[in-house]
């Protein structure tokens, strides 16, 4: 579970750093995929397919009316019940309109320093919240309806032991109408 803990932080890390601040992003729907994560300098892909996978199970093996609150509540939320690493996130006109990325969903962890250059956008972050530590700096390419970005964070927890993970991922622009799926600045 230790493990894994990481993969989700990872991924949030990850997800909410994008939802904003590359000065060229549409509002509306996006796709994100975790293209490659490393933490400790091991791949983590194949356990994020597996959780992935284990959260399928998991969806099959319930009664269908719970089924489908679960996968109803996971729309809402941008996870589908797809069994890959790909979620979908609403960019509201506000966020896509930040000149500065969105380090964290509660808005408690600022960048340091943000650079555009072009289609380019690169950022360094360091903060503390609830005892945990995280740094990092990344940079994100626009082309066109999709974005690329890079990012290395630094995470060390309470009790001093920390972590190193490198995450790529892409966002794809799915559309101007995000249906169920809420922006995260409405939450």
């Amino acid at each position: 579970m230790h493990g894994t803990r990481w993969i989700v932080v990872g991924m949030l890390v990850a997800l909410t750093v994008h939802a904003a601040g590359t000065r060229l992003m549409k509002p509306g729907l996006w796709e994100v995929r975790i293209v490659k994560q490393t933490v400790d300098g091991r791949d983590m892909s194949a356990q994020m397919a597996g959780a992935a996978d284990q959260m399928q199970q998991a969806l099959a093996s319930m009664p269908p009316a719970q089924r489908a609150q679960m996968e109803a509540m996971l729309k809402q939320r941008g996870a589908g019940a797809r069994g890959n690493t790909s979620h979908r996130i609403c960019v509201s006109p506000a966020m896509a309109n930040r000149d500065t990325p969105v380090v964290d969903r509660s808005g408690r962890c600022q960048p340091q320093s943000v650079e555009h250059s072009g289609n380019r956008t690169s950022f360094a972050f360091r903060c503390t919240v609830d005892g945990v530590t995280t740094e990092g700096k990344g940079t994100s390419t626009v082309d066109a309806d999709l974005i690329r970005t890079h990012m290395e964070t630094s995470t060390t927890d309470e009790h001093g032991e920390r972590h190193v993970t490198q995450t790529d991922n892409e966002m794809k622009f799915i559309g101007p109408d995000c249906g169920d799926v809420k922006p995260p600045d409405s939450h």
